[in-house]
């Protein structure tokens, strides 16, 4: 078998709401969640699939901005990351997280306004379904997807967290600063 030359770096990010696994390859941030998400195992797996690479605990230059831009997103003085992503999967994955890039900080839309937005106003399902498999916690606001209703449903990082982000990011909604 022919080794790779991909390596994917890991770390652990202590937040105010717990500790957060990280991942991180030269093109940027791929994984970013809470320690106890029951699918962590398999987003590395998938992961290492996918960029036919092998994991490796050590530091990376990515994870010094991204704690700053946490330290900065939970002190609520950041509204949009800019730490570099590397978010592999379908192209409709792709295209599911780069629409959660556009939700603004302290707003939500529900999966069928994201499913609509997309042009597939029918595929309310695959886009929680894709949501459901975003790897980078946080920066690709997926909590701010709710349901049609309005209630909180399917956050990997428990529905209390998700709850405490968008009331934490309706406190601080008219605070900004950027980092870099």
């Amino acid at each position: 078998m022919k080794k790779s030359n991909n390596t994917i770096y890991q770390t652990q990010l202590e937040t105010p709401l717990g500790i957060m696994i990280a991942g991180a390859t030269a093109e940027g941030i791929c994984l970013l969640e809470f320690t106890e998400r029951k699918i962590l195992d398999a987003q590395w797996a998938s992961l290492r699939r996918l960029l036919k690479a092998t994991v490796e605990e050590g530091n990376h230059p990515h994870f010094s901005l991204l704690q700053q831009e946490l330290d900065a997103y939970f002190a609520g003085n950041l509204h949009t990351f800019s730490v570099p992503l590397h978010l592999p999967g379908t192209d409709f994955q792709q295209a599911v997280w780069q629409l959660l890039l556009t939700v603004p900080y302290g707003d939500v839309r529900s999966y069928k306004q994201q499913a609509t937005l997309l042009q597939r106003p029918y595929a309310v399902h695959a886009v929680g379904h894709a949501n459901g498999m975003n790897r980078i916690s946080i920066v690709v606001p997926c909590h701010r997807i709710v349901a049609g209703n309005g209630d909180l449903t399917g956050y990997g990082g428990g529905i209390w967290r998700k709850e405490w982000l968008l009331a934490h990011e309706s406190r601080h909604q008219k605070k900004v600063e950027t980092i870099g």
